[in-house]
């Protein structure tokens, strides 16, 4: 199945700008997600078998999730755990309607399996996002599949007032998420980077946990996408957050604005684009902060690893160096609809190789000095 995407469905979408090619896929997937029958045999096309695993006390029916900035409209909400992926994010979705950065805003580079995109948290707000999660909710069409939603800064909305405008989205969907993470990471809205800074993701936190206690039986995870360029000193400063404002989890990492040496010149010339590039060339750096990460908690702060994931290798890379859950974007581009239920079988057979008989026996397996 992987085979016939690559060599027949990819060149037709790759034959079309990155966008167009995303937005034609999302609007097919939006057709198949209305109709029950299309959802069944999308399910038994592409969906994995079980391998579960359990996280902030969400049962996750297998760790390989579809990473944010996929849907976000919430345009194929059913859609997504039949492609065999055991969770969706959402977003990123802000406050106010935006529509991003002028086209166009995509780019691959396909000699390196990665692409660029400056898309700019285009999507409709999140007082009309609510309104189309409970429209799927209100026709039966919930996935059964944890669903996560992501938080970005609108555009508009200057830096100082971020945590108010953050945590007016949280409000306007904590009911349709099970747990939420916050972007702060982003490298295509002016200025968001600056709000990985202590003192002002502080704020932000402050402000979506003063929400989120309103709910307090029912209270959602609320975690950190980080950046992959940050230093270590500066994660270190982020993890002082965790306790004092109840971080349950980081996301490691966005996409990246370095970019790495090559001699291709076609290569070269759609690297000089501005924005954030995720794939492959990603893959090292994400896996260090993972385990860095890992190291400096013990192990005891749930990581989702994201970032160069296109195998079950590379999904056992991050699993191993510290990550529970793990997320694609680019390498479903690349590698098509079977690769969640591809990565979900050979995770299994790592786990009989090692001996091992649950996931979470392998989180952090590599950290060769005990924690």
């Amino acid at each position: 199945m992987g085979s016939l995407y690559r060599n027949w469905v990819r060149p037709r979408l790759f034959a079309q700008e990155a966008e167009d090619a995303h937005d034609s896929a999302l609007r097919h997937l939006a057709r198949v997600s209305r109709s029950r029958p299309a959802c069944s045999l999308l399910g038994s096309l592409y969906g994995a078998t079980p391998l579960p695993v359990t996280v902030w006390g969400l049962l996750f029916p297998n760790p390989v999730g579809l990473a944010a900035g996929m849907d976000k409209h919430a345009a194929a909400v059913p859609a997504w755990e039949k492609l065999g992926l055991g969770f969706c994010e959402l977003g990123g979705v802000t406050w106010h309607a935006q529509p991003g950065n002028p086209k166009p805003r995509m780019f691959r580079i396909a000699a390196a399996d990665a692409i660029i995109n400056r898309m700019g948290f285009n999507n409709p707000g999140a007082p009309a996002l609510a309104e189309k999660l409970a429209d799927w909710k209100r026709r039966g069409r919930w996935p059964s599949a944890p669903v996560g939603i992501n938080l970005g800064k609108s555009k508009v909305t200057p830096l100082e007032d971020a945590a108010r405008d953050y945590a007016d989205s949280f409000r306007a969907l904590r009911d349709f998420a099970d747990f939420f993470v916050v972007n702060v990471s982003s490298p295509n809205t002016p200025g968001l980077r600056q709000l990985q800074d202590k003192a002002a993701l502080d704020e932000i936190l402050a402000a979506i946990q003063e929400q989120n206690s309103l709910g307090a039986k029912d209270s959602k995870p609320v975690l950190v996408k980080v950046a992959p360029d940050l230093s270590f000193d500066a994660l270190d400063e982020i993890l002082g957050l965790v306790a004092p404002r109840r971080i349950a989890g980081i996301v490691a990492t966005n996409t990246t604005i370095t970019r790495p040496a090559t001699g291709d010149a076609a290569a070269q010339k759609i690297y000089a684009e501005s924005g954030g590039l995720s794939g492959r060339p990603v893959q090292a750096r994400s896996t260090e902060m993972i385990r860095h990460l890992y190291r400096q908690t013990r192990g005891q702060l749930p990581l989702i690893g994201v970032g160069g994931i296109f195998t079950a290798e590379d999904a056992w890379e991050k699993i191993t160096a510290g990550a529970s859950l793990v997320q694609i974007y680019t390498g479903l581009v690349y590698e098509g609809p079977g690769i969640a239920k591809d990565i979900v079988s050979g995770l299994k057979r790592k786990l009989a190789a090692a001996g091992l008989t649950s996931l979470q026996q392998a989180v952090g397996l590599n950290h060769v000095q005990p924690l």
